[in-house]
């Protein structure tokens, strides 16, 4: 099968490396802030619970989700989803988890267009991303150029929603870092720089997702390019 073409991995091997170096530095940092209390001795819960009332944000609900760093806010339902760990401890790590998930709210709340435009497009991903790749495998096998392309077309939706949601992510942060300053909630440089340490690690699995997709779609692209130059 063409995915193990050493072009292939040319391709995919930079951003897999740094997909992978970002899941360590996701890990390692949880694991340092996780151990260090904040200073305001608050769970993750009752940190959402101060951003939100500070930002005048009164129609989102926090729910408790299963899993490890499973956090999220669900703009359908208007719902602040904790992760066992992260909503019951006081840590450095879950405050800053929790002030990036109120993040998105506060997005919400104001009408981000992009987070809109993310949350709009998610159906279409879903599909592209299930059928774009067997389009483009039978594509490639049949030796079908415009089935290829097909599914190219297919595929390039989820690069468009990991480029998309790089700056939403991004942005979330930058307000998950002016919320815990302005509510007294972080104290001292220390705690600032740990919320800020959790924030970027997560950031890079970002950035690395999207390097992903545009590699991938890259190399389908060659493939497809090199195979109209056979015919």
């Amino acid at each position: 099968m063409f995915f193990w073409n050493p072009t292939y991995w040319l391709f995919i091997a930079p951003a897999l490396l740094l997909m992978l170096f970002a899941q360590w530095r996701v890990r390692s940092a949880y694991n340092k802030w996780g151990k260090v209390a904040n200073h305001s001795n608050l769970s993750g819960a009752k940190v959402a619970e101060r951003l939100m009332a500070d930002n005048r944000i009164y129609d989102v609900s926090i729910r408790p989700i299963a899993g490890e760093l499973t956090d999220n806010y669900d703009p359908r339902s208007h719902t602040l989803n904790l992760s066992q760990g992260t909503g019951s401890q006081n840590s450095v790590a879950a405050m800053a988890i929790v002030a990036h998930e109120v993040g998105h709210a506060q997005q919400h709340a104001k009408g981000s267009l992009l987070l809109q435009l993310r949350s709009g497009i998610v159906p279409a991903v879903n599909i592209g991303a299930q059928f774009g790749p067997l389009l483009f495998i039978a594509g490639f096998f049949l030796q079908l150029t415009p089935l290829m392309w097909l599914g190219i077309a297919f595929f390039s939706l989820a690069f468009v929603f990991a480029l998309i949601t790089l700056p939403v992510e991004i942005d979330a942060s930058s307000r998950a870092l002016r919320m815990l300053k302005s509510s007294g909630i972080v104290v001292g440089d220390d705690e600032r720089r740990g919320a800020r340490a959790v924030l970027s690690a997560a950031a890079l699995t970002y950035v690395a997702a999207m390097l992903m997709a545009l590699f991938q779609l890259l190399y389908y692209v060659m493939l497809a390019g090199s195979g109209r130059r056979r015919r």
